[in-house]
């Protein structure tokens, strides 16, 4: 059995209750020491974590470049959206021809936007 012991005084409880097991006849057991988290023969690098370490540094660089490529594009097609917004209370209109269907700009978001690019097929 194992007492732990957590307050203000731990070592007159500790003592207190030595004295009764003792009392029954069970010699107390000497505190257990705390081993080192980690100890100086144990020091090394992992093969396997270097090695997926160094997997995952390219997919990592191409999404944050992905990211960073989004965000460019979603400044240009908030331009685009005003410039077509400016359009529309001048009595114009600018609209985006996808396909088999058309779209007033003026009412996309930028998202919307780069998600109607990226779905039309590109041309060869």
């Amino acid at each position: 059995m194992i007492i732990e012991f957590a307050g203000v005084d731990v070592e007159a409880a500790m003592k207190s209750v030595a004295a009764l097991t003792a009392s029954w006849g069970y010699p107390p057991e000497p505190a257990p020491t705390p081993e080192p988290a980690t100890s100086p023969e144990s020091k090394g690098v992992d093969p396997v974590a270097v090695a997926s370490l160094i997997v995952s540094i390219p997919s990592a660089m191409l999404a944050v470049a992905d990211i960073a490529d989004r965000i460019h594009k979603r400044r240009r097609a908030a331009e685009l959206i005003e410039r077509a917004r400016q359009l529309r209370t001048q009595q114009g209109a600018a609209r985006l021809v996808c396909g088999d269907r058309s779209v007033d700009l003026a009412t996309l978001t930028s998202d919307q936007l780069l998600d109607l690019i990226a779905d039309e097929p590109t041309a060869t």
